[in-house]
């Protein structure tokens, strides 16, 4: 069975990633072999014939290669072009492309031909839409539904403006795992995000998706390391994430994509990233995944069907759910 998988970031080994001026070299633990040929045509096919975007090549995801030679992937929906323009980040910036009203029905499509089982639905940023995208968001979910009953559901959304009723309106559709990402420490937020994010407002948007959904769904969000932030930051950050009420979080390694702006400070070594999961579960989360390859939905469908008590991925990366949380 396959599943749909949302990943960020990207590298592959043919990929050039600058880092500091200095060109720190590249640790081991961060390359990664492209599968073999033919490994991932018949995801590449689907999105081709039904025109998907995914964030997989949109946002130049490192474990775009292991993805889609598992069958998974990640859609992105209303279009390829972000109304924001955060420095960390791959994805084209501009004028946005309009809204298509049969999307919702060929990412069901999709998910139906591939026979997923979890599918991960993000998109760009969308401030020039009335509701930021989230009536949109919610006819993925619909269409998801009833073109795949069996199947789980994760979005992973913009900020929607701080907007309760935005919010409202996602939630009502009822997504398994609703996913906002706070992207990084607080005192970084100024230099890695657009001036329209705030951290505080993400805080926000994560409470109300856990005040307006039953307690069955998850909520979830992610931040980046080798930006700059100290070890204490990091920590104090995961607890603002669980005090807004998430109980899922991801941590991965911040490479710079072709078109970002910000520079990668420090490669974050496995052993930090196993002390930043181990931080997360004394805090609470029913969910940790951190690792240099992480990426916020990476592995997603393990959050919901809860496949392992802990599991190491092919990076290395620590994902962990308590025994209490096993199906």
């Amino acid at each position: 069975m396959l599943y749909w998988v949302m990943v960020l970031k990207p590298y592959s080994s043919e990929t050039d990633h600058a880092t500091t001026a200095s060109r720190m070299p590249l640790p081991p633990w961060l390359r990664v072999a492209w599968p073999r040929p033919g490994a991932v045509d018949r995801v590449r096919d689907v999105l081709a014939d039904l025109s998907l975007n995914t964030v997989c090549r949109s946002a130049q995801c490192p474990n775009q290669g292991e993805c889609w030679s598992r069958g998974t992937a990640t859609f992105m929906v209303l279009g390829n072009r972000c109304s924001r323009n955060c420095a960390f980040c791959g994805v084209d910036t501009g004028i946005p492309d309009p809204v298509e009203a049969d999307e919702p029905g060929r990412v069901a499509e999709a998910a139906r031909l591939l026979k997923l089982r979890h599918a991960v639905v993000t998109s760009v940023t969308r401030d020039d839409l009335p509701d930021g995208g989230a009536a949109h968001f919610a006819e993925v979910i619909r269409a998801l539904r009833a073109g795949c009953p069996q199947i789980s559901i994760e979005v992973l959304t913009p900020d929607f403006g701080g907007q309760r009723d935005r919010v409202a309106r996602v939630a009502e559709a009822r997504p398994d795992v609703f996913a906002h990402n706070v992207e990084t420490i607080p005192r970084l937020h100024r230099l890695l995000r657009d001036p329209r994010a705030s951290y505080t407002r993400s805080l926000e948007v994560l409470r109300m998706a856990r005040e307006l959904l039953p307690e069955t769904c998850h909520v979830k969000s992610g931040l980046m390391a080798g930006c700059g932030e100290t070890e204490s930051e990091v920590m104090d950050t995961l607890a603002d994430l669980y005090a807004a009420g998430c109980d899922a979080v991801t941590i991965g390694q911040y490479l710079k994509p072709r078109g970002g702006r910000a520079k990668v400070t420090d490669y974050v070594t496995p052993e930090q990233f196993a002390r930043y999961a181990k931080k997360a579960r004394e805090l609470g989360f029913s969910f940790v995944m951190a690792g240099p390859l992480v990426r916020s939905s990476y592995h997603a469908e393990t959050l919901v069907h809860h496949a392992c008590e802990c599991a190491v991925t092919p990076a290395g990366d620590n994902i962990s759910l308590p025994p209490a949380d096993l199906a």
